[in-house]
């Protein structure tokens, strides 16, 4: 076996801004370390370490083609107004629904801040979300906005269908209705249709059918073929497709393992997607990895882009293979209306804790859903404990925050997306204030030496930037590893990953602290920075003195960690 390896630290004067304590007395020592290698192949590897702290003067570029900056518009806002260490690094996550759907709504979302739009194939035709789609593009390319888009797929559920009435219907207590698998049209007088035919299978008179989560409940009375005739035992609203489940002494009836993950109609909604130029596809009701193995396979194989596959945990299933599930996806919905329907809910916090802790160790983003703001579905302003709770979220440091009904259906859907955006602000604010950066464990991810070599790289650059109190990292890379590696040690600095795969820049968008810019790329590390940080120069955001500290994977055989400042 021969392997080659270099490590080289370069150690040079100091020109750091005086804002920012004498960075000279704050390089206290310098980590990188690479694990031990066992292989029979020959490999070689440039690491460098290069501390690079003399005053740097960039070139001026003329506007040439090479001279164009992919950074959206709401970035470079918010920098402007609050500056590097002011961005907003979680995540915000908006369902579209038919109170947000117009061209005009969703470029106020996208102005307030909205990362990723999610799009549930549960509700509304193929053509609704194909409008919708084409709209969020096209506020893209003409406004400037850096909006994702994912779908969210329906799964294999015993779950309502239209009742056929134009909004909620009102269960009465002790009122008797009948859910049934017969097929009609319009509404029926006190009829739920149910849109599995075997949803009555091993249900007892005496069973406890629960509408979504908890909304009503109902005891089941009598059984008739395929259908149950119920009495109203918790009164409530009825939604059109809720999701129906049945309880017996206390727990649960296991309904859905008999169903597929992946159904019919998610196949054609999958191909939908694909055929959109979707960015993020998220799975219902996974059960284990095998899906999104499967899932991911096929993706391969039918689209020309990296669409991401992310994992819903929301079943007692789901949580026992949980590990193996967050391994074979490309990040989690920790969807918590429905997970809350088969665990106590007084386990729902801990168990966001481990889903958050998982994912983070495992690399891979994580977004917190459901009923973060339940109340501004109908109320201008959030309940105290709802703000609480999407303030303990960005505690843990989830990557991002989900509205559902919110701005889907909800008549403060703008200000709702408000409060997500200055309570998180705020958390992040104070961690960093406290100095409650979270320790991360190391669970080595990396398997051959150059995996591990950027790991380590990652892990040391954000060691780095949080001594030094650089003022931004930036992060070239091709298809956003690094950037995911350096999001994943939690920076107090924002991470600003260059890109020239629009496919990457788009999934980065779900990355803590990650703001992805598109911008051409050459082999020419020194290139790449002094093109790059001239346009940003050029925007006005980077100023005589600032620090920052430079990552690259451009080249495999060749990473790097550079300070530079700015003159």
């Amino acid at each position: 076996m021969a392997v080659a390896f270099n490590s080289r630290v370069f150690m040079r004067g100091i020109a750091g801004k005086s804002s920012s304590a004498d960075l000279g007395n704050r390089v206290s020592g310098v980590c990188f370390s690479a694990g031990g290698v066992s292989s029979g192949a020959k490999l070689r590897v440039r690491a460098t370490l290069q501390v690079d702290l003399e005053a740097l003067e960039i070139p001026r570029l003329d506007d040439s083609a090479d001279g164009r900056l992919g950074l959206d518009v709401v970035s470079e806002g918010e920098l402007r107004e609050k500056g590097f260490l002011g961005m907003r690094k979680t995540k915000l996550v908006c369902t579209i629904g038919p109170a947000c759907c117009s061209l005009e709504d969703l470029e106020k979302l996208a102005s307030s801040g909205m990362n990723i739009a999610r799009l549930n194939m549960c509700h509304n035709t193929r053509e609704w979300h194909r409008d919708v789609i084409r709209k969020i593009k096209k506020l893209n390319e003409e406004k400037g906005f850096c909006v994702s888009v994912m779908i969210d797929t329906e799964g294999s559920q015993i779950q309502v269908v239209d009742h056929g009435a134009p909004s909620s219907v009102k269960a009465e207590d002790e009122s008797i209705w009948l859910f049934t698998t017969q097929k009609f049209e319009g509404s029926r007088p006190f009829t739920v249709q149910a849109n599995y035919e075997g949803f009555s299978e091993g249900i007892t008179v005496g069973d406890e059918l629960v509408f979504d989560g908890g909304m009503a409940s109902f005891e089941v009375i009598e059984k008739i073929g395929n259908d149950l005739r119920c009495k109203c035992t918790d009164p409530g609203l009825l939604l059109p497709r809720a999701k129906l489940s049945f309880w017996r002494d206390g727990k649960l009836v296991e309904k859905n393992s008999e169903l597929p993950t992946i159904s019919t109609k998610d196949w054609a909604d999958i191909e939908f997607g694909i055929s959109e130029d979707v960015d993020f596809i998220a799975m219902s009701f996974v059960k284990d990895a095998n899906a999104i193995i499967q899932l991911k396979s096929y993706l391969s194989d039918k689209s020309s882009k990296s669409i991401g596959v992310l994992a819903k945990i929301e079943s007692l299933e789901s949580l026992q293979h949980l590990e193996e599930i967050v391994e074979a996806s490309d990040g989690i919905m920790v969807a918590r209306g429905d997970l809350g329907v088969e665990i106590p809910l007084e386990q729902i916090p801990t168990v966001q804790v481990e889903i958050t802790q998982v994912c983070r160790q495992l690399n891979r983003p994580v977004i917190v859903a459901s009923q973060l703001l339940e109340s501004m579905v109908e109320y201008p302003i959030p309940t105290r404990a709802e703000v609480a709770d999407v303030s303990e979220a960005v505690r843990q440091y989830a990557d991002a925050l989900m509205l559902s009904g919110e701005s889907a259906i909800g008549l403060y859907g703008d200000k709702a997306l408000s409060v997500l955006q200055m309570a998180s602000s705020r958390m992040e604010l104070w961690n960093r204030e406290e100095n409650r950066q979270s320790a991360l464990h190391q669970h080595q991810l990396g398997v051959s030496l150059p995996d591990r070599i950027a790991e380590q790289i990652c892990s040391c650059a954000v060691e780095m930037a949080n001594n030094l109190g650089v003022d931004a990292i930036f992060v070239y890379t091709k298809h956003g590893q690094m950037a995911s590696l350096l999001s994943r040690n939690r920076p107090n600095s924002p991470i600003f990953a260059f890109t020239d795969n629009n496919s990457a820049r788009m999934r980065m968008n779900l990355q803590w602290g990650v703001t992805p810019i598109l911008v051409e790329l050459s082999e020419d590390m020194e290139a790449n920075i002094i093109k790059t940080i001239d346009l940003i120069k050029m925007k006005g955001v980077l100023e005589e003195g600032d620090a920052v500290l430079v990552v690259s994977d451009i080249t495999k055989a060749f990473q790097s960690i550079q300070v530079k400042t700015i003159v």
